[in-house]
């Protein structure tokens, strides 16, 4: 009988409220409180934790000896910090962005999520920064005022535009623009290759015998909404007999009376590429509640994945790009970011993968 081997160790997966500890007794350890920690809210809106993961993190310092409620409810800190020359604040990658997590679509809260995971690992931490002052037309003065209070190591921009990328640029700050960066702007970005999918979406619509395509985008569209435009204009290049109607919308009550002005002109499309996930849901529901059948009278195609399309009933043809190796991408990009300052490579694209369902 052979002698048992023993099986290698399980890969830790470090918890969130882990997570939370370890950064702020490295904040801690780095001097950046002294006396009292910032109060909970202040505390969850920097860490972007729930108060009950924060208050569980703060139970387990307490317990270590770390911390102790005073009276008036502070939480006195009892961890003494480092000496100048041992101490160092912990790499911090910050992700600005508009909104807070639960109003981003589901696919980027999982690759942040997945980030987040990816840079515990090497002891790095993660902020989020929900800050819409940064995104208006005077976005200057915000953006030096958070770059002063919250220095990072690196910065992962979501959503963010022209003008945000040219002041980043100006500072030279480390940073990577979550999606297309513009023209203009001598950025790194991560996204998926929208111009190379746009231009394959269109050549499958070719293929199946639609000669009159449609690209539904938002108003306010991404460098990758206008390189989803190009490559779905190079895909209807060589063929004369067919046409591309863009529909700009600012909502959904917009997008469904461009829908009905396409569907009564002389020639309504036939196929319909829609950038966002959660549009494609409006453009399917729409189609079918004015009688058409999908995908005999009209095809829909997204641009874009998120879980719930295939929970839709028929289906909706997606393209989708893995979080995990995106995630990663991301990770390593940042990491690379913060300890050299520059990427060796201006952009992270990803080809995604075509999901063919019943409305293609």
């Amino acid at each position: 009988m052979s002698k048992a081997t023993t099986p290698p160790p399980i890969p830790l997966r470090l918890s969130l409220v882990t997570q939370t500890v370890q950064y702020l007794g490295d904040c801690i350890r780095a001097g950046e409180w002294r006396e009292h920690l910032p109060g909970e809210r202040q505390l969850c809106a920097r860490l972007q934790v729930s108060r009950p993961t924060l208050r569980t993190a703060l139970e387990e310092m307490q317990a270590l000896g770390w911390l102790e409620v005073t009276q008036r409810q502070r939480r006195r800190i009892l961890l003494k910090p480092l000496s100048r020359r041992a101490a160092s604040r912990p790499k911090t990658v910050a992700v600005l962005t508009p909104a807070p997590l639960r109003q981003m679509p589901p696919s980027a809260v999982l690759v942040i999520d997945a980030l987040r995971e990816q840079l515990a690992r090497k002891a790095w931490a993660l902020q989020l920064h929900v800050n819409p002052s940064c995104y208006g037309s005077q976005s200057a003065r915000a953006l030096e005022k958070l770059v002063n209070q919250a220095p990072a190591s690196a910065w992962l921009l979501c959503g963010s535009n022209r003008l945000m990328q040219l002041w980043f640029q100006r500072r030279r700050l480390p940073c990577l623009v979550f999606g297309t960066s513009s023209e203009d702007v001598a950025l790194p970005f991560a996204d998926a290759n929208h111009r190379a999918t746009c231009r394959h979406a269109g050549a499958l619509f070719l293929r199946r015998g639609h000669r009159r395509l449609a690209l539904v985008l938002p108003e306010s569209s991404t460098g990758g909404d206008r390189e989803s435009e190009r490559g779905m204009r190079e895909a209807l290049q060589r063929h004369g007999d067919a046409s591309l109607l863009v529909l700009r919308h600012r909502d959904k009550a917009q997008l469904c009376r461009l829908l009905d002005q396409a569907l009564h002109s002389t020639a309504p499309p036939t196929a319909y590429l829609v950038a966002r996930a959660v549009h494609a849901l409006t453009v399917t529901t729409h189609l079918m509640r004015r009688g058409k059948r999908l995908p005999q009278d009209a095809a829909v195609l997204s641009r874009d994945d998120e879980a719930f399309l295939a929970q839709t009933s028929p289906a909706i043809s997606r393209y989708s790009v893995g979080v995990e190796s995106f995630a990663r991408r991301v990770a390593q990009a940042v990491r690379h970011l913060a300890d050299n300052g520059r990427l060796a490579s201006p952009a992270i694209q990803l080809m995604p993968k075509l999901i063919l369902e019943e409305t293609l």
